[in-house]
């Protein structure tokens, strides 16, 4: 009898699958998310050193009149601190890592966010 996947499983098939297909380089890091329900985390990674460029969660923003980290305007503001940090890094050119979420919600506007503030994906 087959059991039945808990969501978290499922996401994490999905994204196997998507890491299967898209890598980051020094060039071109790969722009990891990561949503919990009380937080957002956004990260540039270089796979091919295994190295994390930079790296930025609502948790670091708590102090900045932040109320909850886990809704919709906390992703934008990580989304357009994480493309300032890597504007400063010479980075205009990312792989967008949607970490097997739906792009929607906060995957969706931290991707936004990162396009206006002028990160390339």
């Amino acid at each position: 009898m087959a059991r039945k996947m808990s969501r978290n499983q499922r996401r994490r098939k999905i994204h196997g699958r998507i890491r299967n297909k898209i890598s980051g380089s020094a060039a071109r890091p790969r722009l990891c998310i990561f949503r919990s329900l009380k937080h957002t985390y956004a990260q540039l990674v270089d796979d091919g050193s295994g190295r994390v460029l930079a790296a930025v969660s609502t948790l670091k923003l708590e102090g900045k009149k932040l109320k909850n980290g886990g809704n919709v305007a906390a992703a934008k503001r990580v989304g357009s601190l994480i493309a300032e940090l890597a504007k400063k890094q010479g980075v205009e050119n990312v792989v967008f890592d949607r970490a097997g979420y739906l792009y929607h919600g906060r995957v969706k506007a931290l991707a936004e966010s990162a396009r206006e503030a002028g990160l390339k994906f």
